[in-house]
């Protein structure tokens, strides 16, 4: 290559820098960006999804970026933190729950839960069956028995001095036979403890009987206008910034061992499938405008921040420095030096 076309060379590089550059800012570029987004949305149109991408190449992107990322250990402070000072801002007090979801909101969310009557029924059963619950339905009713005979009954009530004599009675029969308080309390809890499954079984008659769908929404309803009216800060008095970091890091937690378990892989992957088997022969735009993404929101996004980060770069010299790392190479190569010496 002679001398002459090495400065053709270096010349006309320079040159298409200065184009390149030019095409990248205000007007041109913008142009430039709404051209190449048609042109982009034209091929979306007719590539389907099937053609970019696969059920497996998704599920290895959430695998790779969801399941396997390792996240640093700042992440878990860094919400807490942002938790604090998002509960901590001066909205919390200025803000009433009604502001955030309507009465109607409400009343829609109330309705669908109704409408779970099995999952209710099963949820009364499952309490009514557990140990704790029938150990507090035994002391309730043993204390209250008790309670009855000695003190409250219709004769005590009624006679004055009866009560007092009973209790007097109660304490010189066990001093004379030691050991009766403790054979009767013993007696009465053997009585509850085969009169329970009964006790159980008619308290959750009671409560499915009780708990109908009128009066869950009316109760529901009356708890819901005494808060709506209420700001947020005032619904989380007693939850310290303490409190808040711990619960945050709790759920960090929780996420770290949840995203490794065979239920998310299997929950992802159910997604992930329907996805494919609903849109895979589709054009891609049929799925970006099932989700809103249009071509007006591309734009619109492009022009609010891609241009404005596309000037910052230019002004830090990173574009111009891109776009030589680009060219360069195609004007040193051994077929630019050929052409431009006139060689054929």
């Amino acid at each position: 290559m002679t001398k002459s076309a090495g400065s053709l060379a270096e010349r006309l590089f320079e040159e298409h820098v200065r184009h390149e550059m030019a095409a990248l800012k205000g007007a041109k570029l913008k142009k430039f960006l709404e051209r190449e987004l048609d042109e982009l949305l034209d091929h979306a149109g007719r590539i389907t999804l099937n053609r970019v991408a696969g059920i497996d190449q998704v599920m290895g992107v959430i695998e790779r970026v969801v399941v396997d990322m390792e996240l640093d250990a700042g992440i878990p402070e860094l919400a807490a933190e942002m938790a604090t000072e998002v509960m901590n801002s001066p909205v919390q007090a200025e803000t009433t729950l009604g502001e955030i979801i309507s009465r109607e909101q409400a009343t829609g969310f109330l309705e669908e839960a109704l409408e779970l009557r099995q999952q209710r029924e099963r949820v009364i059963s499952e309490i009514m069956a557990h140990p704790v619950y029938q150990e507090l339905v035994s002391n309730v009713v043993y204390h209250g028995l008790v309670n009855y005979l000695y003190e409250d009954n219709l004769i005590a009530r009624s006679v004055p001095g009866v009560g007092s004599m009973m209790k007097f009675g109660k304490k010189v029969a066990n001093r004379a036979v030691p050991g009766l308080d403790e054979t009767f309390e013993r007696r009465i809890k053997a009585w509850l403890a085969d009169s329970l499954p009964g006790l159980i079984a008619r308290s959750e008659a009671f409560l499915h009987r009780a708990l109908s769908d009128d009066e869950l929404r009316d109760s529901v309803m009356a708890a819901w206008v005494a808060v709506e009216d209420k700001t947020i800060a005032e619904l989380r008095e007693g939850l310290g910034d303490v409190e808040l970091q711990e619960f945050v890091v709790l759920g960090y937690e929780f996420w770290l061992q949840f995203r490794k378990t065979g239920y998310f892989e299997g929950c992802a992957r159910a997604v992930v499938e329907h996805l494919f088997a609903k849109y895979g022969d589709r054009p891609v735009t049929d799925l970006l405008n099932d989700v809103g993404v249009t071509r007006e929101v591309i734009r619109t996004e492009i022009e609010a921040y891609g241009i404005p980060v596309m000037d910052v770069l230019r002004e830090e010299g990173y574009l111009e420095a891109l776009v030589r790392r680009r060219l360069s190479s195609f004007y040193r190569s051994a077929a630019a030096k050929k052409l431009l010496a006139g060689e054929e």
